[in-house]
């Protein structure tokens, strides 16, 4: 059996005044901090020798992947990619979900967050929030950067890297991912069997370390969050 451990980064900045986030740069707050050191100790209580360590581009993740490391006492540097980024909200990109759901409905934000094929309105390539006029991203080709996505273009994104670059890694290696709600997401569609209708409905916590074990014909044979108490509805587990 190997295990991976999918990790969506602790509270950040803009979680904590319900922006709608993407590819926006923000980092953790103090609390986003404290739940990537509870991570940390849940995972190394675990007693699971980790042989690869991931994460996106984003500092909300690299930074809660670099606590986590610390409190594990692991120094292997990690592989950071922009296919693990959290997904790119569009013309939402800054907006308040709360104020939004006030001025066009509840429903309509639950649709345009997590409906499989629904893309936002694109963003102004102008916006101080496009990938383009954000550092993190200046060395990647302008032609990859996305104005908008839909779950469903995160999926695509996120399952072409992991089927590339780290599913064979898993067969006979233990990996920590830090990554994001959406990107998670997307692994768990395909790891856990999800159709495009429950992935709607799959709660990911932030800072909340979700332990995948895996048979060596990449089976799930268990699957659970280690913070009992935030704990989500795994729908199938």
């Amino acid at each position: 059996m190997s295990f991976l451990i999918l990790v969506r980064h602790g509270q950040s900045a803009w979680n904590l005044e319900k922006k709608f986030t993407g590819w926006v740069d923000v980092d953790l707050t103090e609390k986003g901090k404290l739940e990537a050191e509870k991570a940390g100790r849940l995972i190394k209580q675990k007693n699971i020798n980790i042989d690869y360590y991931y994460s996106s581009l984003q500092k909300r993740a690299t930074n809660t992947l670099k606590i986590i490391q610390d409190v594990l006492g692991h120094k292997k540097d990690p592989v950071k990619t922009w296919c693990l980024n959290e997904r790119h909200y569009g013309a939402l990109t800054g907006l308040n979900k709360i104020e939004l759901s006030k001025k066009i409905g509840e429903s309509k934000v639950h649709d345009l967050r997590r409906s499989w094929d629904t893309k936002p309105d694109p963003l102004s390539k102008e916006s101080p929030y496009h990938p383009l006029n954000i550092k993190t991203y200046e060395n990647l080709p302008k032609e990859i950067l996305p104005d908008t996505e839909s779950l469903k273009d995160t999926f695509e994104r996120v399952q072409e890297y992991f089927k590339r670059e780290i599913q064979e890694k898993i067969i006979n290696n233990n990996i920590l991912i830090s990554a994001h709600g959406n990107s998670i997401r997307a692994l768990c569609k395909d790891l856990l069997k999800l159709d495009n209708n429950q992935i709607a409905y799959l709660e990911i916590p932030t800072g909340n370390p979700l332990i995948l074990e895996l048979n060596d014909k990449f089976e799930v044979k268990n699957c659970e969050y280690l913070d009992k108490e935030r704990s989500k509805d795994l729908l199938v587990f």
